[in-house]
């Protein structure tokens, strides 16, 4: 049976009502979407009452994982945030001010970008935002999701990642991978070639618990494999890791030129087919115009043309 939905009169909408509504689909769940408000968690229930009169919709529905939205709300969040981004800016008096704002940025990334990119970018903030912060959190399962629901202001990536819903990407620096060993630890010189660097122990990151990358899959095509000695979700574990044994690593060259003397490290070309990659931030194209996010794209800009320089 197909249902008509009620016609909604906006006149008669609380406006109030919007804020709340993207707090629960978002929070999926009443207290914590309530104390985003500043509503206690018996007015945000009746909030969620009117919401579901008004909306002819159940938009929170109990599952064994707890609250879940429904189909209809899930499809009307990046319309809300959007809305509710641009109404905050039509009713903002004068322009934006950095110096004012009071918001802790979410950057969903590695340890990568925390260290490249984390301290330029808390410099321009205690300079030009100082009521502002940064919490960096690794890239989760869900972050496909957080990204979409706004809970996440930007998550890095190489620009071969696909995209979550509703995203939208840039790219924020150049980088090419470096092979990173202990000083002293190769016996030979000159290029390396693909039988010795598969000759070698590995170190790897691991982000999602993936075994397999490119670089084994280049390396099966020439009938070559690694061993592959210890694996860490940490690029900076990576770097350690070599700094204290023979095995190799190919990682970031921007992080191993950055770690390269407190590791005991020299750099080389890996003879790999490609080695360049682009360094992206990804955003909720749901909170592209919003002045605060548009505002932080702009200082990681700059963050990433100090900490990669022209030199990726």
């Amino acid at each position: 049976m197909i249902s008509v939905m009620r016609e909604v009169n906006l006149a008669g909408v609380d406006l109030n009502l919007l804020p709340a509504l993207e707090a629960l689909i978002r929070r999926r769940n009443v207290t914590r979407a309530g104390g985003d408000v500043g509503l206690s968690q018996p007015a945000m229930s009746r909030a969620l009452a009117r919401l579901r009169d008004l909306l002819d919709d159940p938009i929170l529905v109990k599952t064994p994982g707890g609250l879940t939205p429904t189909a209809r709300a899930r499809a009307l969040l990046p319309q809300l945030v959007g809305a509710l981004d641009r109404l905050g800016e039509a009713l903002r008096p004068g322009g934006f001010d950095a110096a004012a704002l009071e918001r802790t940025f979410c950057l969903a990334s590695t340890d990568v970008h925390s260290l490249l990119l984390g301290p330029p970018l808390l410099a321009r903030l205690r300079a030009l935002a100082p009521r502002a912060g940064l919490r960096f959190e690794p890239i989760a399962a869900d972050v496909r999701d957080r990204v979409e629901a706004g809970d996440i202001d930007v998550v890095f990536a190489i620009a071969s990642a696909p995209l979550p819903p509703g995203a939208l990407s840039e790219t924020l620096a150049q980088d090419r991978l470096a092979l990173a060993l202990r000083r002293g630890a190769r016996r030979g010189s000159g290029p390396w070639t693909l039988e010795e660097y598969a000759a070698r122990e590995h170190v790897t990151v691991s982000i999602f618990g993936d075994r397999q990358s490119e670089i084994d899959a280049e390396l099966g095509r020439a009938g070559l494999a690694r061993r592959i000695a210890f694996t860490t979700p940490h690029f900076l574990g990576a770097l350690a890791a070599v700094g204290a044994t023979d095995c190799v690593t190919t990682l970031s060259g921007a992080l191993a030129r950055r770690f390269a003397d407190a590791f005991n490290l020299e750099l080389h070309v890996p003879p790999l087919q490609v080695t360049a990659f682009q360094t992206t931030m990804a955003y909720s194209a749901a909170r592209a115009n919003d002045p605060g996010s548009a505002w932080l794209r702009a200082r990681l800009r700059e963050a990433a043309a100090e900490a990669y320089g022209n030199s990726g």
